[in-house]
């Protein structure tokens, strides 16, 4: 077996068990945890605890001006390859045709070389996150080893993906199966690392803001 071959077959099915079962075993160790109960009353005018959540999941999303004038550079950033990310994997046609065979689900995708190009902003805005991380104090002092394993198997897709598109390095064939294995690393890593931020993030900021909400807090 070739290694496209061994990447697009056992490792990639291997890849995709791991993230599934343990993406569910996370949401079902949270889910299953006693629920916490204020036994406070909830201030005058406090919305029902489904609106707070909500405005606590999309009300942070625009960060309170009072972080905006030191963190400009993070939060910009963090904005670029967030999105970059989500338009490489769910808007490049190649992604929508692997998708398309797992879930059925397709859509038009973007143009590949608008896609590419994205791609090539998604790899500068992570190594800028990178270099910001390490050269600032505070970052610095509280990053740990999973903060540079997580920015390393998300940075790996994507240059890999952009040499593979580019055909630069070695044959299409071997860029291209070092592509899926790369994937194949992040799917292992996600549900194990902060990777799963990616998703527990609607459960900390609803709860959050349910908290926040029943105590009068304005978010």
């Amino acid at each position: 077996m070739d290694l496209l071959a061994f990447a697009r077959g056992p490792a990639l099915t291997f890849a995709l068990a791991v993230f599934v079962l343990g993406s569910l075993w996370r949401l079902i160790g949270i889910l299953a945890l006693p629920p916490w109960r204020d036994l406070s009353p909830a201030r005058e005018g406090a919305p029902p605890d489904w609106l707070a959540a909500l405005q606590g999941i999309f009300g942070k999303m625009i960060p309170h001006k009072t972080f905006l004038k030191g963190g400009m550079f993070a939060i910009v950033n963090g904005y670029v390859f967030h999105i970059g990310l989500a338009i490489c994997v769910f808007a490049f046609a190649p992604h929508i045709l692997f998708l398309k065979s797992l879930f059925g689900l397709s859509w038009p995708g973007l143009p590949n070389g608008l896609v590419f190009a994205v791609g090539a902003l998604t790899a500068g805005s992570l190594l800028a996150a990178l270099a910001y991380r390490l050269t600032s104090p505070v970052l610095k002092l509280i990053s740990r080893g999973d903060d540079y394993v997580s920015w390393l198997l998300t940075f790996l897709p994507v240059i890999t993906g952009l040499a593979a598109a580019s055909h630069i390095g070695a044959r299409y064939e071997t860029l291209l199966a070092l592509h899926v294995l790369s994937i194949c690393a992040f799917l292992i890593w996600f549900p194990f690392g902060k990777l799963m931020h990616a998703v527990l993030f609607v459960f900390s900021r609803g709860a959050t803001g349910i908290r926040f909400r029943h105590r009068g807090a304005q978010l």
